[in-house]
């Protein structure tokens, strides 16, 4: 009898093991979603878990969907340092093909429009060594910018690196292209840096 009650015990104890086993595994992470696109609540490096800021859409000509993004910040890095020397990431999906040339044409003109050109000269290496990272994408791929102090921004796509730029001063260059103060969209900075 007192065997029989703790069999049954533990093949409740087992049961409900498997059912939060079970739970957790279906159970799907939170996500934002805009525009049909999901993005994690969060993305863990190596050495940190950084929780999603916001999320944002970038139109051309103010009805052409390009891509979304979402930024996510280290743990109690506030919105209005996001380019000092903190952990960040940047990753966007794309609706639209683009061309490898797309990406640095573009960021040169904006980085004009946000760093001084004394600024530019000095990291004119770095900058050309990130242009030649990029790859053309197709609707539905995704680049991602992850910057780590003391590491460098790494460049992905499609969650496959594609290299490194070291320096947190470029870091604060580049990510002036998403949310500096002349960003390339104002409307998808507002998303990434006021989410509501």
């Amino acid at each position: 009898m007192v065997m029989r009650g703790l069999h049954g015990c533990r093949l409740l104890w087992l049961m409900e093991l498997a059912i939060t086993v079970l739970l957790t595994v279906t159970s799907p992470a939170r996500a934002a979603e805009i525009e049909g696109v999901a993005f994690a609540d969060s993305y863990r490096s190596s050495a940190i878990t950084m929780p999603l800021q916001g999320v944002g859409l970038a139109k051309f000509l103010l009805t052409i969907k390009v891509y979304v993004g979402a930024l996510y910040l280290a743990p109690g890095v506030k919105p209005e340092t996001v380019l000092d020397d903190v952990p960040k990431r940047l990753e966007l999906f794309y609706f639209r093909a683009l061309s490898a040339g797309d990406f640095g044409q573009a960021a040169n003109k904006v980085l004009s429009h946000n760093v001084s050109q004394q600024t530019i000269a000095r990291l004119q290496p770095r900058i050309e060594q990130m242009h030649r990272l990029y790859e053309d994408v197709k609707p539905g791929d995704r680049y991602a910018l992850t910057y780590l102090p003391g590491v460098g921004t790494e460049l992905a796509l499609n969650g496959q690196r594609k290299g490194l730029v070291e320096g947190a001063d470029f870091a604060a260059a580049y990510f002036t292209i998403w949310i500096g103060p002349n960003p390339i969209n104002e409307v998808f900075k507002e998303g990434l840096l006021n989410p509501r």
